[in-house]
């Protein structure tokens, strides 16, 4: 059995530290090969956590039914919620931390299953592939409009397309109206800030217009999600709570258009600054789907996953985890793993994934695997072929060095991507 290693006197791991999030791949590189587990903690204080960053490890971890996301399914024991407390920690009052804390993602066994099985059906690869014609469609509006949103020749892409674009599928699936989207991106922003003020007033402010959306697509029903969640609703409580369902809508639009704009965003920074693998999609734009699996494995924008709490005292990579112990998943670490991947620094839009299923697990595994993966893997496959096609010369505005980016733990992400047409 392997023992710790001593983090020293320093203790955990700050996963809050700026320095470490300015280079996530390179720190979880480095700490991958200390230990199968280390120490950690957010922003410094509370309960310690474990990370397991070895590619074989974090697969355990998230397919292994021997850990649960909420600590109070922890049999015989009262387990400190951690993210509650940040919440707490951050001004955020119970009535509306539980539309965060309650959510599908943190849903164990047959309740978490229920909720997916309510909304699985407008995922299925067959769905998303019916969906795709009307993707392209939006796509090459943004596209249109690009270049008349330039200012001295550059213009943002993240700003103007690669935000706009699932944001807008995401919306027309669940049913937010035309009208309020550019309010969700501004919701979606408040909540990602470190600023307690702006994502508690983003929370009050979301569930109260989804209550008010769920009136009025009472009264109006249409066809989409939303309506199909009310009639669940209506007919039978014991299926979907009133909480559920605005928590489910929630949910739903963040995680839907957040996670493809930065997927976007990073994997076009990443061709641009790879001019060989640019070349070579830009010959054969039938690569983009392994393109997309290589880009979500090199550069994904979730970095981490939710806390996994120990059921029983049970093993990680030959280290003791004890009963009620948090553990994190570190998605970056597997995908950079050299036990799994050939020069996983590396990137290189040929590596041909398992035939069976991906191979890299920047979309998670096991039962939480990302509902909406498909979606993404086709959002992010129109917006390439379609940004290099109509913008062959497209190119950044500024060094690779300056692109600024948002330092939020778990995450990587592009504040801007400025770049000439």
């Amino acid at each position: 059995m392997e023992t710790p290693v001593d983090p020293g006197v320093s203790g955990p791991v700050n996963l809050m530290d700026p320095e470490f999030m300015k280079d996530p791949f390179g720190t979880y590189s480095r700490l991958r090969e200390q230990a199968p587990l280390v120490r950690a903690s957010f922003f410094g204080r509370g309960t310690p956590i474990w990370i397991a960053t070895r590619y074989d490890d974090v697969k355990t971890v998230l397919s292994d039914s021997r850990f649960v996301n909420n600590p109070a399914h922890v049999p015989g024991l009262e387990v400190e919620n951690i993210r509650d407390r940040e919440l707490k920690a951050r001004g955020i009052p119970e009535e509306y931390g539980k539309y965060i804390l309650d959510s599908i993602l943190d849903a164990d066994g047959a309740d978490h299953l229920r909720l997916r099985k309510l909304v699985s059906r407008t995922f299925t690869a067959r769905r998303v592939g019916e969906l795709r014609p009307r993707v392209e469609e939006i796509t090459e509006g943004l596209l249109d409009r690009l270049p008349g949103l330039a200012e001295n020749g550059v213009v943002d892409l993240i700003e103007h397309f690669a935000y706009p674009l699932p944001i807008t599928v995401i919306c027309e699936l669940v049913g937010i109206p035309e009208d309020d989207r550019p309010q969700w991106r501004e919701w979606g922003k408040a909540l990602v800030t470190l600023e307690s003020d702006g994502m508690a007033d983003a929370l009050r402010e979301m569930i109260a217009h989804i209550h008010d959306l769920i009136g009025r697509r009472r009264a109006a029903p249409t066809d989409d999600l939303l309506t199909g969640l009310i009639r669940t609703h209506d007919e039978d409580g014991d299926r979907l709570s009133d909480t559920e369902m605005v928590t489910l809508v929630l949910t739903l639009v963040l995680a839907g258009h957040e996670t493809t704009a930065h997927l976007i965003g990073n994997g076009t920074a990443a061709l641009l600054t790879h001019p060989d693998q640019l070349a070579l999609l830009k010959g054969d734009p039938a690569m983009t789907p392994r393109a997309v699996h290589e880009l979500m494995r090199w550069c994904g924008p979730v970095q981490m996953t939710r806390l996994r709490y120990a059921t029983e005292d049970l093993e990680i990579g030959g280290m003791p985890v004890r009963k009620g112990e948090p553990v994190v998943a570190v998605l970056v670490g597997a995908n950079y793993d050299p036990r799994e991947f050939d020069d996983p620094e590396r990137l290189d839009i040929t590596r041909e994934p398992d035939r069976r299923k991906e191979n890299h697990v920047g979309f998670g595994h096991g039962l939480h695997y990302c509902l909406g993966a498909a979606l993404a893997r086709q959002e992010g496959e129109v917006a390439f072929e379609a940004l290099f096609r109509r913008f062959p010369d497209l190119s950044l505005a500024v060094p690779p060095a300056e692109l600024e980016r948002q330092l939020m733990p778990g995450s990587w992400r592009l504040a801007r991507l400025p770049v000439r047409l």
